[in-house]
């Protein structure tokens, strides 16, 4: 009995410790077409985050220009992490190419590598979310042509609340996807 109590203390403790954050993903990429590429492999790899887009907590420009946590919100993985997943899997589904995020899960190597480093992603103050990234393509077997482009989207914020900037988010990495693609079909 002492053991079964013990127990039950220990988990309503530990029940307790709960901070109540409600944490936040991005939705799922809608493509509406699919993009004939000459490439048959696209490996993505992690994208490289600036530090205000690279923490747990969800952010949002305050009037003064001042980068500020939004209350009680977090992201609910990784940033890094969850952004490549949903930019390799928007690609992947938006293209005839297969396109995963690294490493590479197959046998046989991608044709082509992508690196994207994304120096802003911010919901402004302004009601727009914005995204601006340096993209590169890359292949060792010489597919296509190595390339660097630059890319800045915008998007309009639905609300200034975490599931505004969420659902901004998710739409900002599907205009950088269809970017992406266009610069991929032209190779």
């Amino acid at each position: 009995m002492k053991r079964f109590l013990l127990s039950l203390g220990l988990a309503c403790g530990l029940a307790a410790c709960g901070d109540g954050t409600a944490r936040y993903i991005i939705d799922p990429p809608k493509p509406e077409t699919q993009v004939r590429l000459r490439l048959a492999s696209i490996e993505l790899k992690d994208l490289v985050l600036p530090a205000h887009a690279s923490g747990p907590d969800v952010m949002i420009q305050s009037e003064d220009g001042s980068i500020v946590v939004l209350g009680d919100a977090d992201w609910a993985d990784e940033p890094a992490r969850a952004y490549t997943d949903r930019l390799a899997r928007s690609l992947d589904e938006g293209s005839t190419a297969t396109v995963a995020a690294e490493p590479w899960p197959l046998f046989d190597r991608a044709q082509a590598q992508l690196v994207v480093r994304i120096d802003r992603m911010l919901a402004r103050a302004d009601g727009q979310f914005e995204l601006s990234a340096q993209v590169a393509v890359t292949s060792a077997d010489q597919v296509v042509r190595d390339r660097i482009e630059r890319y800045s989207v915008t998007t309009p914020l639905p609300s200034a609340d975490a599931s505004g900037v969420s659902s901004a988010t998710g739409a900002a990495l599907d205009l950088l996807s269809d970017r992406i693609l266009a610069m991929l079909r032209g190779l």
